[in-house]
């Protein structure tokens, strides 16, 4: 390997709205080396990938060399130049277009290729934790204890933090009978108790969303009844009907179906508590929805310089607690999280599994959707496994089945039965 670093980049730092997302970071790239840059969510780790594509400019100070040479400015072009491609965390693709044209638009097809997996392995891990460097690991020195600690700053021994004592469930919270659309679920029935942690697993496609979605309304069903804390809900015909009966979703894409990415942080958590708020005439008290905000920011530990800032710009794990924060201001009985943890680092992990517990120990039901099954397993009470539209069995709680992956994956693809209601 080349002792002269093929990219070098000294003294970075970059500012977004008066809050500093990175502080003279250093990144040593050498020919011939895969080099592993991680952090949590908000660490940096995109917005320095940005800057080396030229789709951010850093903050006045810091310096970019390509084999040993300064480049004093940087943008796309000039990173496209310079052979430099990166491959953004969304998705940059062309809906309308074909496969074939999506991967070679913007250059021309020259010749094939074979990829060789084993030669993509890091050789080297750089750590970034809150806009700074930390440290660099070997491949001999990697451990997954070393790197959790090195980019959370702390041990997350308890991980899930769910006491797995005797099954107690409180009164029933939430009642679904006869739940079906007549495409992808298929007359689903269960019960869900006050402080209890209730999962849904099953393969993809089994109809888990589509089941969220037509409890909160969000799609039509043909048939099916829905009591919540031992009232039908007669009036059932949108989300803000589910809301009024206590019940809540978190969607399991918090882009295109759950946050108004143009909006501040603030207006997007008072979406949904605004209306008490309003004085005669539909003026919002906007100090008490400011209060109200702020509030939710230092109890989910949202990492971001103010309520104002745009939540577009925030990290996938801060963004996911925002919307989680804007459904809990409405105080629900309810609370349906669809994979709660997709796209969050592993410190978000563990402080969005804090807020499960604690809302679980509050007497709130929640029903927890996800396609991480040791998620499941370690969050959840009570499991109900869901196949072709159906839920065909229960494991956990007073099912006499413990709940294990093995018997999850055996259940969701077409073992034995056994189906229960709560």
């Amino acid at each position: 390997m080349s002792l002269e670093p093929l990219l070098e980049m000294q003294g970075i730092s970059k500012t977004f709205n008066g809050l500093r997302v990175l502080n003279s970071v250093g990144l040593k790239v050498f020919p011939g080396e895969i080099h592993a840059l991680m952090g949590e969510n908000g660490a940096g780790k995109s917005t320095l990938m940005k800057i080396l594509s030229g789709a951010y400019q850093a903050d006045p100070g810091g310096e970019i060399r390509i084999d040993g040479q300064p480049v004093p400015t940087f943008t796309p072009a000039t990173a496209k130049a310079l052979g430099i491609a990166v491959i953004y965390q969304e998705l940059s693709l062309c809906p309308n277009l074909s496969v074939a044209e999506n991967i070679y638009l913007g250059r021309e097809l020259r010749r094939g290729w074979t990829i060789d997996r084993k030669g993509m392995q890091a050789g080297c891990v750089e750590v970034l934790r809150d806009g700074q460097y930390v440290g660099e690991l070997t491949r001999d020195a990697l451990s997954a204890e070393v790197l959790v600690k090195m980019m959370v700053g702390r041990d997350l021994s308890g991980f899930y933090k769910k006491e797995h004592a005797a099954y107690n469930p409180g009164n029933v919270v939430m009642r679904v009978r006869d739940m079906a659309d007549g495409k992808h679920v298929r007359h689903c029935s269960f019960d869900l108790h006050a402080g209890e942690v209730l999962g849904i697993a099953g393969l993809v496609g089994a109809g888990r969303t589509e089941l969220a979605r037509l409890i909160f309304a969000a799609d039509p069903r043909t048939s099916g009844t829905l009591e919540v804390v031992g009232k039908t809900v007669t009036q059932l015909r949108n989300p803000a009907d589910a809301i009024r009966a206590g019940v809540v979703y978190l969607t399991e894409d918090r882009k295109a179906q759950g946050l108004f990415l143009d909006m501040s942080v603030a207006d997007n958590i008072n979406v949904c508590a605004c209306v008490p708020d309003a004085h005669a005439g539909g003026v919002l008290d906007r100090t008490h929805a400011a209060q109200r905000s702020n509030d939710a920011i230092r109890s989910l530990s949202i990492r971001v310089a103010s309520g104002k800032v745009s939540v577009g710009s925030l990290s996938g794990g801060n963004q996911q607690k925002v919307l989680l924060a804007r459904l809990l201001e409405v105080k629900p009985h309810v609370l349906i999280l669809d994979e709660p943890t997709r796209g969050v680092d592993i410190g978000s992990k563990s402080e969005i599994y804090r807020i499960i517990n604690q809302l679980a120990q509050a007497g709130v039901g929640i029903v927890v959707i996800s396609s991480e099954l040791p998620e499941i397993i370690g969050t959840c009470d009570r499991v109900l496994i869901m196949r072709e539209g159906q839920l065909v069995a229960e494991v956990g709680g007073a099912s006499g089945h413990a709940i294990s992956q093995e018997r999850i994956i055996d259940l969701a693809t077409g073992g034995d039965q056994v189906v229960a209601h709560g």
